[in-house]
């Protein structure tokens, strides 16, 4: 029972949802005990999640970035063994005064603008919006976004690649329109990662990301003999 389990996890068949345990004793045809161990044991490995008289259902997927790195969303997503596709909702050049003054730009300086809804697995994960100068990323109005990185495709369409950057991460209250287009209820916890990299030291990528909390976590590591515990 638990080898035939774990196996049509492994193929998706419960994407929306799991049987609770008497459906399981008559799939099976096995006792209720056999099916809580069951349980207990897919529980453990973190692939179901379930309380006391509460139905069993599939642990979220938690997408982990590590932080200090200037990390592609895409990548991030693929190296965990999820699909990564896009919804683009805008790709456009556009004026926006508050974005060019980020990038230490005029007021009037037209901007390329590139609005993406995220999918991890099929499921909303973010709600990416990106400012870049428009005079050195013009070719990018090309590129579909629906399944690559926007990092990749800067580098192969426009010869930028990217040298570094700052990322604050924090809790946010989400609006009416990012709930409906990530799936939530109005009071699910968000996290908004705001990031703006630089090109050799000068300010040229300004981005907002909205991000599932219950899909999304950041990650440190180091090493206590470098602080003064």
């Amino acid at each position: 029972m638990l080898t035939d389990l774990r196996e049509r996890l492994a193929a998706g068949e419960f994407v929306r949802d799991f049987p609770g345990e008497i459906a399981l004793v008559q799939q099976y045809a096995v006792s209720r005990s056999t099916v809580r161990e069951a349980l207990r044991r897919l529980r453990a490995e973190g692939v179901v999640s379930a309380a006391r008289g509460r139905r069993p259902q599939l642990a979220p997927v938690e997408v982990e970035q590590q932080l200090g790195a200037l990390a592609s969303l895409f990548a991030t997503v693929e190296a965990q063994g999820l699909v990564q596709r896009s919804t683009v909702r805008v790709l456009e050049i556009r004026a926006d005064g508050t974005a060019a003054a980020r990038l230490e730009l005029e007021e009037s300086t037209p901007l390329l603008y590139l609005e993406r809804l995220r999918l991890a697995g099929g499921e909303p994960l973010a709600l990416d919006r990106v400012w870049l100068p428009a005079a050195q990323t013009m070719p990018l109005l090309d590129a579909d976004f629906s399944r690559t990185s926007l990092y990749a495709e800067l580098d192969l369409r426009c010869d930028v690649r990217l040298t570094g950057g700052r990322e604050q991460i924090r809790a946010v209250q989400s609006r009416g329109n990012e709930r409906a287009l990530l799936g939530l209820p109005a009071d699910a916890a968000l996290l908004l990662v705001d990031r703006t990299s630089t090109r050799y030291g000068r300010p040229f990528e300004g981005r907002q990301t909205v991000v599932r909390g219950d899909r999304y976590a950041v990650t440190a590591t180091y090493d206590t003999q470098t602080y003064q515990l």
